[in-house]
């Protein structure tokens, strides 16, 4: 991967609005340091042909679930649902290896960059080895997915998941063995071993209410510094919302608004049976609803409640979740379809200007204080993120900077990615990531190994 220090796009999208043509200086850790027109002088520049975006951050990622994409569309004699879903999941976690799991998610992050992700949150619970053990270095599998990711060149922010049993008041299953840690002190451990990783920037991730001990949870929250991110699955399914009402006497969300206390380091992911009232209160807490709706419908979840959300300047980002697809705009467009078909209008999530790049920047910057970056899009002080889509793709033909967007993201001009800059590297040329044989050569040899097991 080329190191870019300076940068001449024909069109940037910045905080400011579009810039024609942009001139990027970037520091040796990839961070934007100027932006002008003109390259510094004496600068060797790349230049770049068509209109440049800020990178997506993809906030809600379980990386070895890409192996299940397409292999989960058949239902069974009692139907399907994403408790059946899960029941297959969970025999696929019970099979890989520390190599498997490092082998899919290389490929799958490649994948995501090729789509405009250039961040990740990876909401990783498998932990232990196959019977339930700690390995013998309990951060392995995080350093695998830590590898994986500088081997793609995406950033990382790695969540370790805090998981403890089966449901409210349940034992933990024993094919949930792989993900548990019944006390507190061993997941606060491998926080300390995976810190040890070079290069690793940390959250944390409670599972969800239903898989910790509420002390746990709190006792968790209060041992980890002030800055940290927090992902929570919460209100995913109704049966959540009736079990939690049955077991605390309150519904998901308003336990973590009245008990826990949310803040602007928490990420709600999906939240998808939120009330008025706690869809309000996420609101004022100023917290993050990460949204998946491609898994969200794979899974018959249901929708989340967006127009009321946006009305209430609520902060939001997109991930691909279980990677059923994995697509920036495929999340974005059906984020917007789903609300149209919901209320039964069209442009629900409009405000003023496109509704393409509207969605497109509000998603940048929520995803991005999600992952835990402070600055987002293309600007000073924000990573050198950038995707440049190619004007002359049959989709965005003769689209400029009022539509294009707009173009990108309910046309399915997907493939009109030509490349990507991230964190400072030319990861993708010409629509292609640069590792792209070698991490899908080795993906193919993993999955025909697992598939046949």
């Amino acid at each position: 991967m080329t190191q870019v220090r300076s940068l001449v796009v024909d069109h940037a999208l910045t905080r400011e609005g579009w810039k024609t043509p942009a001139a990027l200086e970037i520091d040796e850790s990839g961070i934007i340091t100027a932006i002008g027109s003109l390259p510094r002088p004496g600068a060797l520049s790349l230049r770049l042909r068509g209109y440049a975006i800020p990178g997506m951050p993809n906030l809600h990622s379980h990386a070895f679930q890409r192996a299940l994409s397409g292999r989960t569309e058949r239902a069974g004699p009692a139907g399907d649902s994403f408790w059946t879903w899960r029941e297959r999941m969970y025999g696929l976690a019970g099979q890989i290896g520390p190599e498997d799991l490092e082998t899919i998610a290389h490929a799958l992050y490649v994948e995501m960059l090729e789509a405009g992700m250039t961040s990740v949150a990876e909401f990783h619970y498998v932990h232990h080895d196959r019977d339930g053990a700690p390995y013998a270095d309990r951060a392995e599998l995080s350093r695998r997915i830590a590898a994986a990711a500088q081997q793609a060149g995406i950033d990382l922010l790695l969540l370790p998941v805090l998981y403890q049993r089966g449901g409210f008041g349940q034992p933990a299953k024993p094919t949930q063995r792989r993900f548990i840690h019944e006390k507190l002190d061993d997941f606060l451990a491998l926080l300390t071993a995976i810190e040890r990783i070079p290069g690793v920037r940390l959250g944390v991730a409670p599972h969800s209410l239903r898989a910790v001990e509420g002390d746990a949870l709190i006792a968790l929250v209060r041992s980890i510094s002030a800055d940290m991110p927090i992902h929570i699955h919460v209100a995913e399914q109704l049966a959540e919302v009736e079990q939690c009402l049955s077991t605390l006497g309150k519904r998901p969300i308003q336990h973590l608004l009245d008990d826990v206390g949310l803040d602007p380091r928490w990420c709600l992911i999906h939240a998808t049976h939120a009330d008025p009232g706690e869809i309000s209160g996420i609101a004022g807490r100023r917290a993050i609803v990460g949204l998946c709706p491609s898994t969200e419908a794979n899974l018959g979840d249901g929708l989340f409640d967006a127009r009321r959300f946006w009305g209430l300047g609520g902060r939001f980002g997109v991930g691909s979740d279980s990677h059923a697809t994995v697509s920036s705009a495929e999340e974005l467009r059906w984020l917007e379809y789903g609300q149209r078909l919901l209320h039964r209008e069209r442009n629900v999530l409009a405000s003023s200007g496109g509704l393409g790049q509207s969605l497109w920047l509000s998603a940048v910057e929520g995803g991005a204080a999600a992952v835990g970056r402070s600055q987002a899009g293309i600007a000073v002080g924000a990573l050198a993120d950038l995707v440049v889509l190619e004007p002359d793709h049959p989709r965005l033909l003769d689209h400029g900077e009022d539509t294009l967007l707009d173009a990108f993201v309910f046309g399915s001009a997907d493939r009109g990615i030509a490349q990507v800059i991230a964190g400072g590297r030319h990861v993708v040329k010409d629509g292609r990531h640069v590792d792209r044989d070698r991490a899908f050569a080795a993906y193919r040899r993993t999955m025909k190994r697992l598939l046949s097991a």
